[in-house]
């Protein structure tokens, strides 16, 4: 006989959870333990936050296309990268006095907040004092770069115009000399002078006029890379570790291993110790339950299961324990028999029955004694083998508790 298959029902689940509660609880507590010592173990971080209003500085700038995200014109994404640039660093690391500007970088994040033109600068320390100086150094930093990389686009712009103002202002020169030769050369010869050079003064005058304005606005942008609209503060408790995360981890992976290990106990473990057991794991009816000092009604009750399960006709009905704590082991064999006695008297009023406790009697049916929690399956299993081989039916199972004592009955009809 196969063992059956353990059903899927989350009644299932539970009986089994219910059955091996201690597995599962130790699980449970050890997960909780150990999510708690890695809590004690892992040191703390503090997380401080400086955040940077981001503004156009007045120089050529790469510019955002407005979406749902980002509705700034600023490209705050390519800002963000900026804000943890080797530059930005090592100015940082020059505020700090840290030697090592890459390890800072380290330890910074840049968040973007949507549709807003802040930049979220985030420092870890594991002093809060350290989280806070870190963070406010990125920030001025930010801004210092920022504001130096537009002083020298300014800067290279006004450059350009320069050099381009004193090529206008040379070509004006010599169109004008030009037209002063060209002037006198017409009053020489009494003829008139001609238009081109005049046209061409009056074109460089104005081209000159428009580089002076754009050399006089470069001169006077005030550049406004932007401003620290909330300085870093120190933190007043670790962002990291985080007690709800750790405790809950551990809680978490408690209840999967107390689950797994749970199921895998009542997997492996074929100890019948419930009178649940003998169904689940046998497959076999469970006919009765037998209280540690059964009477007289008792018996009545059981013999009734019995008869109905026997049918009519004459029988030989073996009783017989199963495995090493049975009641047909060694120092037992009284009390088998007794019980025996008591459940014959019993069925003699119901069906012609000889009740045995031996199978060199030849019985046609057979009731097995199970001792919880000294019964495995496999021992019930192989009992139910031998006997269906020698042609004796299996009715079911009786549960027995460890301190059975049998009853003596005044008359039974009883066969050896």
């Amino acid at each position: 006989m196969s063992l059956p298959p353990h059903s899927r029902d989350l009644s299932e689940y539970g009986s089994v959870l219910g059955r091996r509660r201690l597995v599962a609880a130790v699980c449970l507590l050890a997960g909780v333990g150990g999510g708690a010592a890695a809590l004690a173990m892992t040191p703390e971080r503090y997380t401080a936050v400086a955040q940077v209003q981001v503004l156009p500085t007045g120089a050529q700038e790469q510019f955002n296309v407005p979406s749902s995200r980002q509705r700034e014109t600023l490209n705050l994404d390519t800002e963000s990268q900026v804000a943890r640039s080797a530059v930005v660093s090592t100015l940082a690391a020059a505020i700090l006095k840290y030697p090592d500007p890459e390890e800072l970088r380290e330890h910074v994040t840049v968040d973007v907040p949507p549709n807003s033109a802040i930049l979220s600068i985030s420092y870890s320390a594991s002093d809060p004092r350290a989280a806070a100086a870190g963070a406010q150094a990125y920030a001025e930093a930010y801004l210092r770069n920022r504001a130096r990389a537009a002083e020298d686009a300014i800067d290279a712009q006004l450059k350009l115009i320069a050099a381009r103002l004193r090529e206008v202002k040379d070509d004006l020169d010599e169109a004008t000399t030009t037209q002063a030769a060209t002037t006198q050369t017409a009053q020489t010869t009494q003829t008139a002078a001609g238009p081109g050079t005049a046209r061409r003064q009056a074109m460089l005058a104005r081209q000159m006029s428009d580089l002076t304005l754009r050399y006089d606005a470069l001169k006077t942008v005030a550049v406004t890379p932007g401003t620290v609209i909330s300085p870093a503060r120190p933190p007043a408790r670790p962002a990291h570790p985080s007690p709800p995360l750790f405790l809950g981890s551990g809680l978490f992976l408690g209840i999967l291993a107390g689950a797994g290990a749970a199921f895998g106990r009542d997997r492996l473990d074929t100890r019948i110790r419930t009178c649940a057991d003998v169904e689940r794991l046998c497959g076999l009816p469970l006919l009765a339950e037998l209280p540690a000092r059964p009477d007289t009604a008792f018996l009545d009750e059981m013999a009734a299961a019995v008869a109905t399960s026997l049918g009519g006709g004459p029988h030989r009905l073996l009783l017989e324990g199963v495995g090493a704590g049975s009641l047909d082991g060694v120092g037992a064999q009284g009390r088998a028999r007794q019980l025996a006695k008591g459940l014959g008297s019993a069925l003699a009023h119901l069906v012609p029955v000889t009740v045995v406790t031996g199978r060199s009697a030849h019985p046609d049916a057979a009731l097995l004694l199970i001792t919880l929690r000294r019964t495995t399956s496999p021992e019930v299993t192989r009992a139910v083998r031998q006997l269906g081989r020698q042609g004796a039916r299996v009715l079911g199972a009786v549960a027995v508790p460890p301190g059975f004592v049998a009853p003596v009955p005044e008359t039974a009809e009883w066969g050896a």
